[in-house]
């Protein structure tokens, strides 16, 4: 069979990126409303009750100091382009009025804070571990319940729109097509590294920040203060808020076992075990080189949309350290994890066999693995062949990162699970 992939491609412009005519004419637009927003927790409170239709009641308390916080992060610390600022003042404002319509359902409904979240499977492993693969490859069995990327972002309806009926999702997926069109301009090789899709199977980062504490604040740029701050809290209470999201999530489009994903759970065993005691738990691993290098250099790409002048070095740096610091937190965590109810998978093992792979997660969660199942696991694999969009080569250097110094901060993790 003829290989039909692109070619492998460099990304030579991390450090001035290059923008097609159409992209730098939609950043210049949104640039100019720079002037207009505020990165402050009041204007991004009053904004987000104007766009949830006047709601105003945001829910139990708790995610008022850590939006001061990163709202000065990124004042302060970010070097945000005005585009960037625009963006970003956007996300908080949905993320907030993702909130207010959340409470709206509870309290609407409040037998909705009756479902069982269910033996949920969960995947803890750093980007490029095959967490992503693996998570697309379980969510393709329709008897099991996934977060896909429109429901990420807005997991209620918005308001004024429909609650329950078929026609209630379409106006939030048609919107997510949009924006996924848009973003795809100014990023246009992401999909090489981490593709995005409408129904993809998303991580629950995004409902984790609707509770304004998550890794996902991380990603958008350099702001070691909330990093900072993040780490010296206890993030139980933000993850029983996810447990609350998600039994909203089932009450309006049902399902009862979850498969979720997210490389923060690496350093956040003890709430996970806290919140879903009888979570099944997936653990990968990859050799820290290969993982580093590649999220940093994604890290650097996505930069362009936010970052002023993005400064790859600098960029792979903090990232080598936070990869870093959340290796050390899995070696020494790992035992908060039951031993029956969670297992380590090495990418060179799942991708040398996928199928036993499957089956070793399945036995492990009690999850029949039915004809159904085996067939929609198949469907999957046919349509999704590994690098189809291309690879992105990496280049180590390019984003400050020695492979040596990364390879003896990681070797008691290395020791621990033999990468």
């Amino acid at each position: 069979m003829t290989d039909s992939s692109p070619p492998p491609l460099v990304l030579d412009d991390l450090a001035a990126p290059r923008f097609g005519p159409e992209a730098a004419e939609v950043m210049a637009l949104g640039a100019a409303l720079a002037d207009d927003v505020e990165l402050a927790p009041g204007r991004l409170v009053d904004d987000a009750i104007a766009k949830a239709g006047g709601l105003d009641d945001f829910g139990p308390d708790g995610w008022q100091e850590p939006l001061e916080v990163i709202c000065r992060a990124y004042r302060t610390e970010a070097g945000l382009s005005r585009f960037g600022t625009v963006s970003i003042h956007a996300q908080l404002v949905q993320l907030l009025a993702n909130r207010l319509l959340i409470a709206e359902v509870i309290r609407r409904h409040p037998q909705a804070l009756e479902e069982e979240v269910r033996a949920p499977i969960v995947i803890a492993g750093l980007p490029r571990t095959g967490t992503t693969h693996l998570h697309n490859l379980l969510s393709a069995d329709p008897s099991l319940r996934f977060l896909p990327y429109w429901e990420s972002i807005e997991p209620v309806p918005a308001a004024g729109e429909p609650m329950f009926g078929d026609g209630n999702l379409a106006p939030r997926t048609a919107r997510c097509d949009a924006a996924i069109d848009m973003a795809e301009m100014w990023t246009p090789e992401l999909r090489r590294m981490h593709e995005m899709s409408t129904w993809h199977a998303h991580e629950e980062i995004h409902l984790l920040a609707i509770d304004c504490s998550s890794m996902y604040f991380d990603t958008l740029a350099v702001v070691p203060s909330w990093r900072e701050y993040y780490r010296s809290q206890d993030q139980t209470p933000h993850y029983r808020y996810l447990r609350t999201v998600l039994q909203v999530l089932q009450f309006l489009r049902g399902g009862d076992r979850w498969v979720l994903k997210s490389p923060q759970h690496l350093e956040q065993f003890g709430p996970l075990s806290t919140v879903f005691p009888d979570a099944t738990v997936v653990v990968t691993h990859r050799d820290p080189a290969e993982v580093v290098v590649s999220m940093a250099t994604m890290i650097a790409y996505v930069a362009r949309v936010h970052v002023e002048a993005p400064d790859p070095v600098a960029i792979g740096r903090h990232w080598s350290g936070v990869l870093v610091e959340m290796l050390g937190a899995c070696v020494s965590d790992r035992g908060l994890l039951a031993d029956e109810r969670s297992t380590d998978i090495r990418f060179e093992d799942f991708m040398a066999d996928e199928a036993a792979t499957v089956s070793a997660v399945y036995r492990l969660a009690g999850q029949p693995l039915d004809g159904r199942a085996a067939a929609a696991h198949a469907e999957y694999l046919a349509g999704h062949r590994r690098n189809r969009h291309g690879r992105v080569l990496h280049d180590a250097a390019a984003v400050g990162i020695d492979r040596d110094t990364l390879s003896a901060a990681t070797s008691d993790y290395r020791d621990a699970f033999g990468v």
